[in-house]
């Protein structure tokens, strides 16, 4: 039997899986106890914003992909 081939993320998930690791580099170093890694994970703040970014960004093309399938 053949096997079922694996499905790619679609943008939106990629999205909001990006947007939720931004989130969390950015308020993550605010629970953390151990200053070496809240400090290493609080350098990472442009990271973390560049993630929500991208996230956002990511979400938005996918809502106007389908806005423009259903006008079809």
């Amino acid at each position: 039997m053949p096997s079922k081939p694996a499905r790619k993320p679609r943008i939106l998930e990629r999205g909001v899986f990006c947007f939720l690791i931004g989130v969390a580099v950015l308020v993550g170093p605010q629970f953390m106890q151990s200053t070496g890694i809240r400090d290493m994970v609080a350098g990472a703040y442009l990271v973390g914003w560049f993630a929500v970014v991208l996230g956002l960004a990511l979400i938005v093309l996918d809502l106007v992909q389908r806005a423009r399938r259903k006008s079809r």
